[in-house]
């Protein structure tokens, strides 16, 4: 009998496993504590490198992410007060008890698979705590929502709002935000609009596009140049620029065409080239011009030969007028064809009107042709203006000192001179005009008009003596005396 209670004894004493006894050492702090062994005793099994393995914490939250590190801070802190009050009841007869453990894993998944723990997660080294990131107010998001138009967005970028380009999908849409943006003359909006057209359409498409808005091609040459994108600079010079001179190429080969038909029949291939607005616009006035030119010197050739315009009589042409400026064949026009209707090719208003010439520079070639005439009623007609009332005056656009320096390199008589430059508005620029070109009635009116005694005295001594504007000077000075 003794022998068989011994033999159990030993028996439940050799055994790994334990009866159920009252003693602290059962409680379930132990019972963890031999959980970690076992895992511990993994390292020799486990291979060190555990690269690929997901760090899983005791509580099944992977190590590192949010709700990990606010658990650890919350159990830091529960650990810290539970340290406290056991240094508080240390020496007490009472039990304390130490909190309950929960987790969701057993040892027993460990060894299924069902759950790889990184050996480094049950190290006792540091982890760096994470804060949620804050979401912005909702407010803030209604600019990428919203479905603006193109004249929209690009008002709002410039009032320094963010809008969300990625909705205009369509090449359609994406060229009417580039010409919307270019419209709105802000070099920032455009400059972003094509960056986001350089990253959404393929290189050869931009290129094409761009080579006829001249304006956007010159903010991506600038933004290429500044952000160094030097290869994508070259292609776009390769594709663009190259093809840009190619056409100016052409359209300089009607230089060496020395038939003026044929050159007129290239100029006129010329306009369908794929050049800027203004440039075509440029190409269709030289042919426009080219044309009127050859009409006119077929015309003027035949009339001169015939001798039947008095003109042509008196003054021979002495060069052809095809080829010619636009401002040599208004000169010429003016110069033969001064009295001539509207109508007519060869009229200086028609081609005024035609050329859109502006007014400056029309009153400024037509004087230099009437007066190289000395077709001084002509001048007079060209200043003369009547108002609403019926009431004529003298205006120039040109201003009346220009008028009285052309009308002298013209040899213009003194008595023209002076009625121009009596219309200088200017007292300092009409007394140096008139002193210069001895207007001397004008001198003496204006030191009248200016009541100066001691100038009209010493002027006095610059005109001849027993002259008309001596008596002038003499009376006048009578007179402010009297008074």
């Amino acid at each position: 009998m003794s022998r068989a209670r011994a033999d159990e004894e030993e028996y439940w004493h050799s055994s790994k496993f334990r009866a159920f006894t009252f003693d602290d050492e059962d409680d379930e702090l132990s019972q963890l504590k031999e959980s970690k062994r076992a895992v511990n005793s993994l390292r020799d099994i486990v291979d060190d490198d555990d690269d690929d393995l997901e760090r899983v914490s005791w509580s099944g939250e992977p190590v590192g992410s949010i709700s990990w590190s606010i658990k650890e801070t919350a159990s830091s802190s529960t650990s810290s007060l539970e340290s406290r009050d056991s240094s508080l009841q240390k020496g007490s007869s009472s039990y304390a008890a130490f909190p309950k453990q929960v987790s969701s894993y057993s040892l027993s998944s460990l060894f299924k698979g069902e759950l790889c723990l990184s050996l480094s997660a049950l190290s006792d080294t540091g982890v760096k705590n994470y804060t949620p990131e804050l979401r912005r107010p909702k407010a803030e998001y209604k600019d990428y929502s919203s479905d603006w138009s193109p004249k929209d967005t690009v008002r709002r970028m410039q009032r320094g709002k963010v809008c969300s380009l990625e909705r205009f999908r369509s090449l359609q849409d994406k060229l009417v935000l580039l010409d919307e943006a270019v419209a709105g003359h802000d070099g920032n909006v455009i400059t972003a609009v094509l960056i986001f057209l350089k990253r959404t359409l393929r290189r050869e498409i931009l290129f094409r596009e761009l080579e006829v808005r001249q304006v956007a091609l010159c903010h991506l040459i600038h933004f290429l140049k500044e952000t160094g994108e030097q290869k994508l600079l070259l292609d776009l010079f390769r594709l663009c620029f190259f093809s840009l001179s190619l056409q100016l190429s052409q359209y300089r080969e009607h230089l060496n065409i020395q038939d003026v038909e044929k050159r007129r029949e290239f100029l006129k291939g010329c306009i369908g080239l794929p050049f800027s607005a203004e440039d075509t616009s440029h190409i269709q006035d030289h042919y426009t011009l080219l044309e009127r030119q050859i009409i006119i010197e077929a015309n003027d050739r035949h009339l001169e030969a015939a001798g039947q315009s008095e003109i042509f009589r008196k003054y021979p042409r002495k060069a052809s007028i095809l080829n010619m400026p636009l401002v040599t064949t208004l000169f010429y026009s003016c110069f033969y064809h001064y009295t001539e209707a509207e109508g007519t090719f060869s009229s200086p208003t028609n081609l005024k009107k035609t050329f859109k010439i502006p007014d400056k520079q029309y009153v400024l070639t037509a004087l230099a042709a009437r007066a190289k005439l000395r077709a001084w009623d002509d001048v007079d007609a060209l200043f003369t203006t009547k108002n609403w009332l019926g009431y004529t005056k003298k205006k120039a656009p040109i201003g009346f000192h220009r008028v009285v320096e052309i009308l002298q390199r013209n040899n213009a008589p003194v008595q023209v001179l002076q009625e121009y430059v009596r219309l200088v508005e200017d007292v300092e620029t009409r007394l140096n005009l008139a002193t210069k070109y001895k207007c001397h009635d004008v001198v003496i009116e204006t030191y009248r008009d200016l009541k100066d005694r001691i100038q009209l005295t010493a002027y006095k001594c610059k005109v001849e003596r027993g002259s008309a504007e001596e008596e002038k000077i003499n009376s006048i000075l009578n007179n402010m005396v009297r008074n």
